[in-house]
């Protein structure tokens, strides 16, 4: 069981990292904790009572998350107060423990073992480094064929080449491979099939450096195998492992919404609807809209020409009843540049490029930046 009072731990000075510090007399206690930092990847500093100063690594003050035994709550009422406190105990029948929390000012009681996935999660989160959480966008077609693969990834290309960490997901088994899109089906590192036995929590670093690199990023893509379904347990674990990452994570979405998807949905911050601007496609766009907006809250119109008659940008959009993101220009060209191994949105300054990074700079912007 855990109990929310307030959360978000304080960064560590200097921006580093270090592992949780440990307040407890309680043997058996200290035991599940140490067990609990182990599984997290994480070294605590530990004491029996209020460390001082001189005492450790980085102190009440400076560790990035403290747990305290409910033994040794009476021993530091008089600390200062400070975000990122637990206070950890066995007996879910005390009343009193919610008490001797806000007299230390804890954020959480957690009582174990029921809280142990919890408390390793947030433990992996310290020894992680996590900061801010990757802005995550996702992409979906309107209707076959709108060009939605082709706009994911040169939403990651140009994400990459501004310096973000970006990590590009194919979530459509049936889509040929986004590293084909890429020219890297033959690059070393995991696809999706390798993850499908995941559960709990998935290392963000892990994850990360087991993938292929393509252009600078990241990219998790289906191989050519019999494979095609994740349980949707692995594909909530391995998003929210690249989400722990920062940067950006763009999303290539299929148009069907299964229980794998309705995971990735979740876990979005913005979607991206390309439609063609032809009535055809608009009306199958309103069904898809339907079902992804179920789910996801912040969900935009980009709209592809060329224009059916009657029919411009803001006019989809309205009849949609949606907020529109804007035209995704064509590009010369684009069809023999990835025959040759140029990702979509490699050219600079080609008109994809510059959508990408107008979109870029104003998702950013309503972020309130990227880590």
């Amino acid at each position: 069981m855990a109990g929310n009072v307030t959360h978000d731990p304080p960064p560590a000075a200097g921006g580093r990292q270090s592992g949780p510090l440990i307040v407890t007399e309680d043997t058996e206690l200290l035991d599940d904790l140490l067990r609990l930092c182990a599984a997290a990847g994480a070294t605590p500093e530990v004491h029996h009572s209020m460390p001082s100063a001189a005492d450790g690594r980085g102190g009440w003050e400076g560790a990035p998350l403290v747990l305290v035994g409910d033994d040794a709550a009476r021993r530091v009422r008089g600390a200062a107060r400070r975000r990122g406190v637990v206070l950890v105990g066995r007996d879910q029948d005390d009343p009193g423990v919610w008490r001797r929390a806000v007299e230390i000012g804890a954020d959480h009681v957690l009582m174990l073992p029921d809280g142990e996935q919890w408390l390793v999660d947030r433990i992996a989160d310290v020894a992680e480094g996590v900061g801010r959480p990757a802005l995550t966008v996702g992409v979906i077609g309107g209707r076959g064929g709108a060009g939605a693969s082709t706009l994911a990834c040169a939403l990651a290309v140009t994400s990459a080449r501004e310096g973000l960490r970006s990590l590009l997901v194919d979530a459509d088994p049936l889509g040929g491979g986004l590293d084909v899109l890429l020219g890297g089906e033959t690059a070393e590192g995991l696809r999706w099939p390798a993850f499908a036995a995941s559960r709990g929590r998935v290392g963000g670093g892990a994850l990360e450096e087991s993938l292929p690199e393509l252009h600078s990023l990241r990219v998790l893509s289906w191989d050519r195998g019999d494979c095609v379904a994740v349980p949707p347990q692995a594909v909530r674990a391995v998003l929210a492992a690249a989400r722990r990452r920062g940067g950006t994570v763009v999303v290539d979405l299929p148009r069907r919404i299964d229980d794998g998807v309705a995971e990735v949905l979740a876990q979005l911050d913005v979607g991206l609807l390309v439609v063609p601007a032809e009535l055809r496609a608009v009306a199958a766009a309103g069904r898809v809209a339907s079902a992804v907006g179920m789910v996801l809250r912040d969900l935009r119109i980009a709209v592809r020409g060329p224009y059916a008659p009657g029919l411009d940008d803001r006019e989809v959009a309205r009849l949609l009843g949606l907020p529109l993101a804007g035209e995704v220009p064509a590009e010369p060209g684009l069809l023999r540049a990835a025959g040759g191994g140029e990702p979509p949105g490699a050219a600079r300054r080609g008109p994809l490029a510059r959508f990408c990074r107008q979109f870029w700079e104003r998702a950013l912007v309503e972020a309130g930046g990227a880590g």
